[in-house]
């Protein structure tokens, strides 16, 4: 009896030793996904739209915008003007930004830029 006794205890502490490495692991788990969330937060999103011809003959708009952080203002930037310079190149030409209007310069809220550009053909 006491042998059989040893043994339920045994299993008992077995399958303690098992539930606190599962819940030892699920917290390490839900620590990795915090920290990956806390990542993308910071790197953020950008999205642009499409080039829409403005009515100035020659001259077209495209939109941008990021969040995240300080620094959204220049990932909406960076992604409107790439936006134009692949419009133009293209259509075998360089872009020329006559205008651009930005919008949300407060950390951690939605950055926009909107660019105002020309095709020219390349020298």
């Amino acid at each position: 009896m006491v042998i059989h006794h040893s043994e339920r205890t045994l299993e008992r502490d077995d399958a303690s030793v098992t539930l606190f490495s599962r819940a030892a692991l699920s917290t390490r788990m839900r620590g990795v996904i915090a920290v990956v969330a806390a990542c993308a937060s910071l790197a953020g999103c950008a999205s642009t739209t499409d080039v829409v011809a403005t009515d100035q003959p020659g001259t077209y708009t495209v939109a941008a915008s990021a969040t995240g952080g300080r620094m959204a203002w220049a990932r909406a930037h960076e992604h409107a003007v790439n936006e134009a310079r692949d419009y133009c190149e293209r259509r075998g030409m360089q872009s020329s930004v006559t205008t651009e209007t930005v919008s949300g310069v407060q950390a951690m809220s939605e950055h926009a830029s909107s660019v105002n550009f020309e095709c020219h053909p390349k020298f």
